[in-house]
């Protein structure tokens, strides 16, 4: 407002401060828009972030998940595999609980589904979004998101799990009475290439005393059978 009584055009402030002359009319003509709008955010307003919801979210965003800059907005955006439709609705409902004044869209892609809300402030609550691949670049939690994975640990493993994560059978044959005898057991497997989202995974696992190992470089298995039966109370089954 200061520029627009110095003279300025409603073109030279947007490009001035780089919002749209559309936006800077709108609020112009409404002076507590920009107020509200930044209100409705956890980390810089004054809403009121669900943290469960919000746990299992930032596992989802960092199992499968981005964020896209739109000219106006971010677009949050989680691919979820087409043949499990309870795990996109689950991603849907924590979108909706985190961001419950937007609008969450499911946009089908072959073999997959993009589950997708625009907002503003996604970067404010997922500071972990940057340039390139998550497996590039370092992906550190802040202490604030830290806090909400150590009250809400099942959540996290929740989305980490059911985005980049496997619940697969494994078999073995040991000798019984001088016979070889085949056994088969459950195997919960998260798979990722960052190494910095695998000890992520550890983390959340030693928060809930749910032993692990590390069967190859991108491969975080739970595989005793209290273990498992612990997991899948936990975060429930993929489906």
């Amino acid at each position: 407002m200061a520029l627009r009584r110095s003279g300025a055009t409603w073109t030279t402030v947007s490009a001035e401060i780089g919002v749209s002359p559309s936006t800077l009319i709108g609020w112009s003509k409404d002076p507590e828009a920009f107020a509200r709008r930044r209100a409705s955010c956890a980390r810089c307003g004054s809403a009121v972030l669900p943290e469960a919801p919000y746990s299992a979210l930032l596992g989802f965003y960092l199992g499968d998940g981005h964020i896209a800059r739109g000219k106006r907005y971010y677009a949050l955006r989680v691919s979820c595999d087409a043949t499990y439709p309870s795990i996109i609705e689950d991603v849907a409902a924590c979108m909706t609980a985190v961001h419950p004044t937007g609008r969450t869209a499911q946009l089908r892609r072959p073999g997959c589904v993009n589950v997708q809300s625009q907002w503003q402030h996604w970067p404010c609550l997922f500071p972990q979004h940057g340039p390139g691949p998550k497996h590039l670049r370092p992906i550190l939690l802040d202490d604030w998101q830290r806090t909400i994975v150590e009250d809400h640990p099942g959540p996290f493993l929740r989305g980490l799990f059911h985005s980049d994560g496997s619940r697969v059978k494994n078999w073995a044959r040991r000798p019984v009475a001088g016979q070889l005898k085949t056994y088969d057991y459950p195997r919960w497997q998260f798979v990722n290439a960052s190494r910095d989202i695998r000890e992520l995974c550890c983390w959340a696992l030693d928060l809930v005393e749910i032993p692990w190992r590390q069967s190859n470089v991108r491969v975080i298995s739970v595989s005793r059978r209290e273990a498992v039966a612990r997991l899948d109370e936990l975060i429930g089954v993929k489906s």
